[in-house]
Parts: C-alpha cells; sequence; structure tokens
C-alpha cells in the first residue's frame, strides 16, 4: 500500500512457484524505475507485499520525503499544507528517512588536495575535507537509485552543475592501448578519471563526483558494488581501489618501459600497495608479480629450488613476506631505523604493524578458483554506466558479446567448494571429499599434484595471514584491508569466497580473526 501510494500503478509479476501443494513458494517480483526488487512468501500476496519492502529500503539513502519523491518521478502536492501535524502517508514508510545529526554521523576519510600523481607515485584523486577525527564506518547502505535514464554521467552532473570545464591531464601507453586522464572541479573538489579514450575518462571523472558529492551511484549491478570492510575505514573505498589499481599498473608500466618489453605481454597481474595513514599520496608500492601457471610434479624440488605456485597473487604475497622481514632486520638494527620501520613492539610480546600501515592487494581479474568459476563474465549493467561501459567496449572490441547475466543460484552446492589448480596450466577442478592423501612419492610417480586454488589460499589468508608460519613466531597476524580487481568482480562470489564460506569458523587462537576485507573493482 505504501509503495502504491508513491507510485502508483506498478505491476507485480509472479516468477516462479515451487514446492509441495501443501507448502508452495511463491516469488514476485516488482519493477520500480528499472530496478526490479523480487520477494518471496507462503502466498502471492506475502511475496508482493516482501518485493515492496525491498524496493521501500532502496529509498533510504535520500534524506528527506521531498526526494524519495522526485526520485520517484513525482513531486509534492502544491497545496501540500507543510504546517500540518498530519503527515499524507504513514510514519513508518520514512522513518529511514531521517538524517542523523552531524556530530554523530560517520564518515570515511579520503585523499586531501590535488596535487597529481606520475607513475613514480604520485596519483590524483578525489579531493573530502579531512574530518577532525575518525569513526566506525557506517553499514552498507542501500542499493543506488537509478539515474535518469538514457542520461550519461556527463550529462547528469551538467544539469546540476552547470558549465563545468574538463582539463585534459595526461595521455599514456602504445597506439592500440592509450590511456587518457581527465578532470574536473566540482564544488571546490578535484576529480579524474581515466580510460581509453577522453570521452571515457570524461564519462569516469563525472561519474566519481556524482559518487561523491551527490551519493548518485550510476553502476545499477549490486553484484559490481564495493563490500566495505569490517571495523575502521581510512579510505573511500572507490578513491582507494582506483588509487591501488592505478599505482600498480603504473610501476608495471616503469618495469617494462611502458609496457613496451616482452615482459609486459602478461594474462594477470597483480601488486601490494601499503598505505601509511589516511592520505593515499603517501601509498608505496611494494610488489608487482605476474603469472598463471602452477609447477607440474615430476618438476618439483626437495631442495626448495622450484616454486609451485606462480599465480600472479601468490607471488606477489611471496614478495611481501620478503618486505615484511627486511622491516623487521630495519627495527632490530637501531633506535634511528625503528622509527622507519613499520613494525613497533607489541605489549604481548613480539611485534605488530603500526596502526596507520595497511596493505591493499591488486589483482587484475578474479582469483582461480570459487571467486571466479562462476563469474567468467562482466554482470550487466543499467543506465547510465551501461553507456559508459558500451563506450570502453566500443575501444576494446565491437563484436564483443552482451554481457551475461548475473548468478541466479547463488545457494547451490557448487559454491563455495575447494577447488585444486591443473597442473602446467589454467583453470581449477573441485576437491573430491574421498580423495586420497597427496604424497610426495605419489606425485612424483604421475599422481596429479594437488595445488590450493587462489581463491581458497586468499580465504585462508584472511584466517591465518599473509605473514606465513614463520613469521608469526615473532609478529602478530597481518591481513589485507582490501582486495581490489580490475576485472570480473562481483561481490557475491567474491565475498562468498574470501570470507563467507567460513563465517562459521570459531574458536581461534588469540590474536587471530575471520578478516573480511574491503572488496571492491577498480575503474582504472
Amino acid at each position: 500500500m505504501q509503495l502504491n501510494e508513491i507510485k502508483p500503478g506498478l505491476q507485480y509479476a509472479l516468477l516462479s512457484q515451487t514446492g509441495p501443494v501443501h507448502a508452495p513458494l511463491f516469488v514476485m517480483s516488482v519493477e520500480v524505475n528499472g530496478q526490479v526488487f523480487e520477494g518471496s512468501g507462503p502466498t502471492k500476496k506475502k511475496a508482493k507485499l516482501h518485493a515492496a519492502e525491498k524496493a521501500l529500503r532502496s529509498f533510504v539513502q535520500f534524506p528527506n520525503a521531498s526526494e524519495a519523491h522526485l526520485a520517484m518521478g513525482r513531486t509534492l502536492s502544491a497545496n501540500t499544507d507543510f504546517t500540518s501535524d498530519q503527515a499524507d502517508f504513514p510514519d513508518t514508510l520514512f522513518n529511514g528517512f531521517e538524517t542523523p545529526d552531524r556530530s554523530d554521523a560517520p564518515f570515511y576519510l579520503g585523499s586531501n588536495g590535488d596535487d597529481s600523481f606520475s607513475s613514480s607515485g604520485d596519483l590524483s584523486l578525489a579531493a573530502s575535507p579531512a574530518p577532525a577525527g575518525l569513526a566506525q564506518p557506517p553499514l552498507p547502505g542501500p542499493p543506488p537509485f537509478p539515474p535518469p535514464s538514457g542520461k550519461n554521467p556527463v550529462m547528469i552532473l551538467n544539469e546540476l552543475r552547470p558549465g563545468l570545464k574538463y582539463d585534459f591531464l595526461s595521455e599514456s601507453g602504445e597506439s592500440h592501448a592509450k590511456s587518457f586522464v581527465m578532470s574536473v572541479v566540482v564544488d571546490g573538489q578535484f576529480f579524474e578519471g581515466s580510460g581509453r579514450n577522453k570521452k571515457l575518462a570524461k564519462a569516469r571523472a563525472a561519474q566519481s563526483a556524482l559518487a561523491t558529492i551527490f551519493n548518485l551511484h550510476l553502476d545499477q549491478t549490486p553484484s559490481r558494488q564495493p563490500i566495505p570492510s569490517e571495523g575502521l575505514q581510512l579510505h573511500l573505498p572507490q578513491v582507494l581501489a582506483d588509487a591501488v589499481a592505478r599505482l600498480v599498473l603504473d610501476k608495471f608500466g616503469d618495469l617494462t618501459d611502458n609496457f613496451s618489453s616482452p615482459h609486459a605481454r602478461r594474462k594477470v597481474l597483480a601488486g601490494i600497495v601499503m598505505t601509511t595513514g589516511t592520505d593515499v599520496k603517501d601509498a608505496k608500492v611494494i610488489s608487482v608479480s605476474t603469472g598463471t601457471k602452477c609447477i607440474n610434479g615430476e618438476y618439483m624440488s626437495d631442495r626448495g629450488l622450484a616454486l609451485n605456485d606462480c599465480h600472479a597473487e601468490i607471488v606477489a604475497r611471496r614478495s611481501l613476506l620478503r618486505f615484511l622481514y627486511t622491516q623487521l632486520e630495519l627495527y632490530l638494527n637501531s633506535k634511528d631505523d625503528q622509527k622507519r620501520s613499520i613494525f613497533q613492539k607489541s605489549e604481548r610480546g613480539g611485534f605488530r604493524l603500526k596502526e596507520s600501515v595497511q596493505f591493499h592487494l591488486y589483482i587484475s581479474t578474479s582469483p582461480c578458483g570459487d571467486a571466479r568459476i562462476f563469474s567468467p563474465h562482466e554482470p550487466i549493467l543499467e543506465g547510465a554506466a551501461a553507456l559508459v561501459c558500451r563506450e570502453e567496449r566500443r575501444g576494446l572490441s565491437p563484436g564483443l558479446p552482451l554481457l551475461e547475466p548475473a548468478d541466479r543460484h547463488p545457494n547451490r552446492k557448487a559454491r563455495g567448494q575447494l577447488r585444486t589448480k591443473i597442473e602446467s596450466g589454467e583453470g581449477t577442478i573441485p576437491v573430491r571429499s574421498n580423495a586420497s592423501l597427496q604424497t610426495w612419492d605419489g606425485v612424483l610417480q604421475g599422481e596429479r599434484l594437488l595445488t590450493m586454488s587462489c581463491s581458497d589460499k586468499m580465504a585462508r589468508w584472511n584466517v591465518v595471514g599473509v605473514q606465513g608460519s614463520l613469521l608469526s613466531i615473532f609478529v602478530e597476524p597481518i591481513y589485507f584491508s582490501s582486495i581490489i580487481l580490475g576485472s570480473l568482480y562481483h561481490g557475491d562470489h567474491l565475498s562468498r569466497a574470501m570470507y563467507q564460506r567460513i563465517a562459521n569458523i570459531e574458536d581461534l587462537p588469540p590474536l587471530y580473526a575471520l578478516n573480511k576485507p574491503l572488496l571492491s573493482a577498480s575503474q582504472w
């Protein structure tokens, strides 16, 4: 009823009816301004009610009722009596629209200033005023509301702030893989975007401004939305994701002579970036790696002369270990070096990271295994985000097929399974529950070498840390603060693979916990 008062004439559709005759389960859907909401229940009426509730919850992002009406395509009546104590709608409808007092409202910290970053470490990002203190981050918000149909981000931003000027900042890459960077200043804040042409770069700069200033997110696919980490967050999710991606790509460009070296030919690129505060301008690239293969059993070495797993993200983590050992050694050198080290003495004995130090993992594509196997294609984009996507695809390959729909069966038993890599090849296969114990001589005699998929290894890192067993003797567990993907990001699949499938883990030793890092796709 409440939804019908805001948006009369909505049509509900029956999607499915399952279950026995005495206990049926109905699934109904309703479309509101381009967004489809589904609800289920033992009767069609209850299923419709649940679908309407989901639609209503999506409007919570608007601070007041009038903005919700405006977004729904309906304005308040001209003869509305604003002095009346009687509301036109039930109190329960807009309870969620109340904005908390600013002193109590949580917030994120972003980078300050508008200095430009170069490949040596500088990076231009969305600026936001630095608050006086830190607070716990807000809970994940509702899905963003659809932008005006058929309008791209530049058009929408121009309607909100007419007369904006876009500046061309830089151009890099070879002729077949150009990257352009455009910037725009909105309300005194600096935003930039990059793309394979200037038009796409402008759209991404506008998209960043819309998201930061107006809380208008143009990516309508829920699976494309960042998943915030638990606990304190020092950076805006998308700002951090783009910063990490750009730093890794720039460093890889430096190492490969602007991608012209034969070493630049790779399928997967990974890197780890360290931040030491709230400003991403101080971020530092720790490691950059490439690779998609693991060793064949016959080439294993019992003297440690061969790497078993050379997937990019695994090699990047091995490089991080070398950095951690170097920093621990630096701390033990002298008192002056202790200040430069990322470690400090722990009151429990041993060492731990300094409070502001965080590590962020970037992978150019989804890690093999459970995170990737069910999302081999990018999800469907709608509205203005689709316009950006189509523009990007036009520069890649005009013959690309339509994007595949999102996963329709997230709870199937195949989801969340442990998987092993294929020897000397790419891809993964499920681990059999009755698999025999792997032995050294068995592998040497021809048995298949079982190497954990990257998804499974990363899930393990989110419990035991990335520091490894030897370093665990000296330092407290170290976890990634964020995992950033360059492509094939699917929030549902990635979060399940990284920590949701082991959410029931308990009785962990002191200092260990289930880490839930920020999960996000980069726009770079």
